[in-house]
């Protein structure tokens, strides 16, 4: 277990990056406490995880920024963020500055990271 997946007292804990108004992030929540498990609820667009988190969170879960980031959301061509000159870099940066530009929700456990889109994928980390 690393760093990433520790708790309180460094238990297994299970987080959940999520936005309460995406349909998939309240079925990823609603399957975790199902499962038993009543996880850390992070709202990231009240509180986003900071550039840091945001990159250790991609790591954990094998995702480029380009991966990560929400291409439908209105300020990603407002920003022209569609570009394939864009770096990485580029994009870690504007979901830093605007977090609805996050896909969501991400999960993670002892297990792993997800970005639980589609919902099942949590079925991978639990």
């Amino acid at each position: 277990m690393n760093e990433i997946t520790r708790g309180a007292g460094g238990k297994p804990a299970v987080t959940i990056y999520h936005n309460p108004k995406c349909g998939t992030s309240r079925t990823t929540l609603a399957a975790i406490r199902e499962a038993g498990i009543e996880p850390e609820v992070i709202e990231y667009l009240k509180t986003p995880p900071g550039r840091a988190r945001l990159v250790a969170l991609m790591t954990e879960a094998g995702l480029s920024a380009r991966e990560l980031i929400r291409s439908k959301e209105k300020v990603f061509a407002e920003l022209g963020l569609d570009g394939a000159n864009v770096t990485n870099a580029a994009l870690i940066d504007a979901m830093v500055e605007h977090p609805i530009l996050m896909n969501r929700p991400i999960v993670v456990t002892a297990k792993g990271v997800r970005l639980c889109r589609p919902a099942d994928r949590l079925s991978e980390i639990l």
